[in-house]
């Protein structure tokens, strides 16, 4: 928030800050994020409401049913999301929630034990990140499919968020390289469906799990333009090397142009008032080139052989 000369704080585009700007923007936050998945379900033929597969047929376009396409337990979800639940905070009901967070901890459990064992068999893996409106006449999603399927042809799994734009490129490049495709699904307050190049599909209530998995399963994170979930990703990837949790764990941002500023921004006020370190810069690999990102995790699984295999 950025305050006025009336000393009123103001939100990032000037409007005075206040409990019904702040829920205005969450509710719009929300309806944006939806719209921008059913958007990148849209330009890749399909509809996102109902699991309907757009094709053509005698030159016109006509709905198949593909029920596939959708994650069923997120389609029939409550419409209060496990998150939210285990964040909200029930006023006056202390017994009630004292007797019931406890009982919630046994699902995040067993939320953890399904993921681990439908992954167990990973050996190596690169997750994909990027926007879920980018549709497949996009330079971007054609450059992520590429960077799959080079993956794939050296071995490694191809991990993403399970939706459509990035993700679904990112899917579809594993999948035609006979690699393997995996999909993380998340349950969101509005229905998802997941796109159709997920071979092994792992859903989740909480976001917190499902990026305990997307570390745990990774060599490397692969980053194409995208939003705050994006961003969310590596940031928290870049914070686990800094402390010291992973290591030989490339961050690659995918789309120089793209990414320039946040870069400049780093480096101009993050490392220049000290509140990183100048070498912390060189954890970002920057590329406009599929071959140099996956050359990039390459280089860096076999440095992290290495080091395991030195006594």
């Amino acid at each position: 928030m950025a305050t006025s000369k009336n000393g009123k704080a103001r939100t990032a585009t000037g409007k005075r800050a206040s409990p019904d700007t702040r829920k205005a923007a969450e509710q719009a936050c929300v309806e944006g994020y939806r719209e921008r998945n059913e958007e990148g379900h849209r330009k890749a033929g399909r509809d996102p409401k109902d699991g309907y597969r757009m094709v053509k047929n005698g030159g016109r376009t006509v709905k198949r049913v593909d029920l596939g396409l959708l994650d069923q337990a997120i389609r029939d979800r409550p419409m209060l999301t496990e998150d939210e639940k285990l964040l909200h905070h029930p006023e006056g009901v202390t017994s009630a929630f004292t007797r019931s967070d406890p009982w919630r901890v046994m699902r995040i459990m067993s939320e953890f034990v399904e993921g681990f064992d439908a992954l167990a068999e990973v050996q190596k893996g690169v997750t994909i990140f990027g926007s879920a409106r980018t549709g497949p006449d996009d330079p971007q999603y054609e450059a992520a499919r590429e960077t799959a399927r080079l993956l794939a042809e050296q071995g490694f799994a191809v991990l993403t968020g399970a939706g459509p734009g990035i993700m679904e490129a990112a899917n579809r490049g594993a999948r035609e390289a006979g690699g393997h495709s995996i999909g993380c699904n998340i349950e969101l307050p509005f229905e998802q469906g997941a796109n159709p190049y997920v071979d092994t599909l792992v859903n989740f209530r909480y976001f917190f799990v499902r990026k305990t998995m997307f570390i745990k399963y990774s060599n490397a994170f692969i980053i194409f333009p995208g939003g705050f979930g994006t961003l969310d990703e590596l940031f928290e990837a870049l914070t686990l090397i800094q402390t010291g949790k992973i290591y030989q764990f490339p961050v690659i941002l995918f789309g120089r142009h793209y990414w320039a500023g946040l870069v400049r921004w780093i480096q101009s006020r993050m490392a220049g008032e000290g509140k990183i370190s100048p070498g912390d810069l060189d954890l970002l690999v920057l590329t406009d080139d599929p071959r140099e990102a996956v050359q990039a995790v390459v280089d860096a699984h076999h440095a992290q052989t290495a080091s395991m295999q030195t006594p």
